[in-house]
């Protein structure tokens, strides 16, 4: 990547002094930006606007284009998340007067854009249950992924009600609409940093692999991604009907009218609040509720338009055939959400059946985990069976389905344990990104990586990187007859035939399809 000199260009933007310094000087098509030197030959450009504030006249409205700058802007810190209650470990807290939420990240080689050729980008969306989290959470640091040969880039988006709220005669699923915009921004700039906009790969983890999911269903995002991550996708997606409910809750919590004035005159933090509320009363209600045995209240929303269909039904059409998939899930997904307090106890045979109807699964299917799992706690293998809904199952069945429709499809799983953890959610994130030593990596891995753990983290991120170069993360791909599946794990990795599983088979027949309200209002 070239370098200018410390004092090319600099000037002011936004009104204010923009610090002159030595980082490399990069042009966007909004006016360029200043970088800071990352480690290991890598440069890190953070906070680079790709959208304009989303709130005052912008507030519940598609992202708008960024407003150019004069001189140079110094981009050498991640800039503010979106409104949350979150506070993350490595990341900023969101407080009352951020605005400017819409920002990408760039971490490339610094003789990128000098080099033989373009790198393939790799675009990274954070998860967070649609409600919280920030692209500068330490575990997503696209050093080591650029040091491999990949331009990486994050992004910042609307999260919680902001992003996923229903709004009458507003656009649903704005933290999608972000993404795409994010994507379009990659487009039209990142040829500057080193990456070729014509071999892009999205990726992402739990909300943020349903993220990439949508996005391959949705027409706004076709064309502007060429391959896709997605670890750990959930099953969960709304019909307008549920969102309208649910937005009527927030709005009661809130005290203000479920209407566009209503919900405008609330501030964002109000509506953070009276999310949480709603969401906290959701994880306590009865069984017989939409939203039992889980707190998260904010889904993508099969709307007609910016989603035009969940997408499950867009890879069997054959919507998405071009595009190339990886996907992954953990063993054990739950056991992460139990630990963190995130789902209630299921400790006896009667809850254990109020957890299926709740899922609606059909009759017998949890009883067959008694013979899969034999002996097992009844704790265990309610975790297993909502492990198996909410991720396992259907991340498997979107391969398969992809597959079927004429696409190439990748599946992995992630079952590397240990004394005290288990193969859980999240933990393959910091193995992937190579990030082993993050700031809370330790908590996900049972204590300090082993050499095993860093042998396998080197593995899972090669993986990445050649399936981003070239479609080719290193073992076959599934096909209409066959379902092999790489399994990470230490001291070595294996390849299994999920088709031979008996899980697999519980749940070969089991339809995934969107949530809806019962009894006409019940969120």
């Amino acid at each position: 990547m070239k370098k200018r000199s410390s004092g090319d260009g600099a000037g002011t933007h936004g009104g204010k002094d923009a610090p002159r310094g030595s980082g490399p000087v990069l042009r966007t098509v909004s006016g360029p930006v200043r970088g800071r030197e990352a480690a290991g030959g890598v440069v890190a450009v953070l906070g680079i606007p790709y959208a304009a504030p989303p709130f005052g006249a912008r507030r519940f409205g598609e992202p708008e284009p960024a407003a150019p700058w004069n001189g140079v802007r110094d981009c050498t810190a991640f800039g503010p998340v979106a409104p949350q209650s979150a506070e993350l470990p490595g990341a900023p807290a969101w407080r009352p007067g951020d605005e400017d939420v819409l920002t990408v990240n760039v971490w490339a080689p610094e003789d990128a854009a000098t080099g033989p050729g373009p790198l393939p980008v790799f675009f990274w969306i954070h998860g967070g249950a649609n409600t919280f989290g920030s692209s500068a959470q330490p575990d997503f640091d696209g050093t080591a992924l650029a040091r491999a040969g990949l331009v990486v880039v994050s992004c910042n988006f609307r999260v919680g009600f902001e992003g996923f709220g229903h709004v009458p005669g507003h656009p649903a699923n704005r933290g999608l609409l972000d993404q795409a915009a994010a994507l379009r921004w990659v487009r039209d700039n990142i040829a500057a940093f080193g990456g070729d906009p014509e071999n892009v790969t999205v990726a992402g983890h739990s909300s943020g692999a349903g993220a990439v999911v949508c996005l391959m269903a949705m027409e706004r995002a076709r064309g502007l991604f060429r391959r896709a991550v997605a670890h750990s996708v959930p099953s969960t997606f709304h019909s307008v009907a549920l969102a309208t409910a649910v937005t009527g809750r927030i709005a009661a919590a809130a005290g203000v009218a479920p209407t566009a004035e209503g919900l405008r005159s609330a501030s964002p933090g109000a509506l953070v609040a009276a999310s949480d509320a709603v969401s906290a009363a959701c994880a306590t209600a009865p069984v017989a509720a939409v939203h039992a045995f889980e707190s998260v209240i904010f889904q993508p929303v099969v709307d007609g338009e910016v989603l035009p269909t969940d997408p499950l039904r867009a890879l069997a059409s054959g919507a998405a055939r071009d595009i190339d998939l990886l996907l992954c899930h953990a063993e054990e997904e739950y056991w992460f959400l139990h630990t963190v307090g995130a789902v209630r106890e299921v400790t006896t045979e009667a809850e254990l059946g109020e957890l299926a109807r709740a899922l609606g699964l059909p009759d017998g299917l949890a009883d067959g985990y008694g013979a899969v799992m034999p002996g097992a706690p009844v704790l265990d293998r309610a975790l297993a069976v909502l492990g198996d809904a909410k991720f396992g199952a259907y991340t498997t069945r979107l391969a398969e389905t992809h597959a079927r429709a004429g696409g190439r499809a990748h599946l992995a799983r992630f079952a590397r344990a240990r004394t005290g953890v288990r193969p859980w959610h999240t933990a393959d994130v910091p193995f992937a990104f190579g990030n082993l030593d993050a700031p809370g990596a330790d908590f996900l891995l049972g204590g300090p990586p082993e050499e095993e753990d860093r042998a396998l983290s080197r593995r899972m991120l090669r993986a990445w990187a050649d399936f981003a170069a070239g479609g080719e993360p290193g073992w076959p791909p599934v096909t209409a007859t066959a379902t092999p599946a790489r399994v990470w794990a230490v001291p070595a990795d294996r390849l299994a035939d999920v088709t031979a599983s008996p899980v697999h088979g519980l749940w070969r027949s089991v339809p995934f399809g969107l949530l809806r309200p019962l009894r006409g209002t019940d969120a």
